[in-house]
């Protein structure tokens, strides 16, 4: 494995840990200032601010632990795509039955000019599991 692959795979750890603990900002320090999330029959999030204002919302009302396979990363010099089934469940911090959805993403990475991989587009095909 090389060093950008494991740095890669630490970017995903990191990303889930900091969702889990509600630190939004160390979440945001992941993504490219233009970051562009796609998700099916919604319109594109664009940027940090974006995601940051839907991750608050959420998080002010939930508790959001996910587990993330990879199946493949792929580095191509300053972009990387990486593959994954990802499963997320979503539990009230007031007492709502939890919400678990799971399916495959595909993001796409960019090295930064200071050495750091940040995620600048994803797609995710999460669905209902239940």
């Amino acid at each position: 494995m090389t060093q950008d692959e494991q740095e890669i795979r630490q970017l995903i750890e990191l990303w889930l840990s900091a969702t889990q603990a509600g630190d939004v900002d160390a979440v945001l320090s992941l993504m490219s200032d233009d970051a562009m999330f796609l998700s099916a029959g919604q319109q594109p999030m664009i940027g940090r601010d974006a995601f940051a204002r839907g991750l608050n919302k959420v998080l002010s009302e939930n508790v959001i632990e996910s587990t993330s396979e990879i199946a493949e990363i792929v580095v191509c010099g300053d972009l990387a795509y990486c593959r994954t089934r990802l499963t997320v469940t979503i539990t009230s911090k007031h007492g709502q039955l939890p919400i678990l959805r799971n399916g495959d993403t595909l993001s796409i990475l960019r090295k930064q000019a200071d050495g750091k991989w940040r995620l600048t587009r994803d797609a995710n095909m999460l669905a209902s599991a239940a």
